[in-house]
């Protein structure tokens, strides 16, 4: 018996209301959780490379006036 065969004689709520509900009320838990975890990473990623150009905007800022060249790497 498939999923579609189940579904065939339920009235359109049950399928497009009642089964959402009942999966969110399940499972909600971990959704918001790898929801969660997801914004953080993305988060935590953001900052790293917000960080990393203005490390390196100072750096070439400080390093580009006083050297005489600017390419000492």
């Amino acid at each position: 018996m498939a999923v579609r065969e189940i579904f065939a004689g339920m009235p359109w709520w049950v399928k497009w209301i009642a089964v959402p509900v009942i999966a969110l009320a399940v499972f909600g838990g971990l959704i918001t959780s790898i929801v969660g975890f997801v914004i953080t990473v993305l988060f935590k990623v953001l900052l790293f490379v917000a960080l990393i150009g203005g490390l390196v905007f100072v750096v070439r800022k400080f390093t580009g006036s006083s050297g005489p060249s600017g390419k000492e790497w």
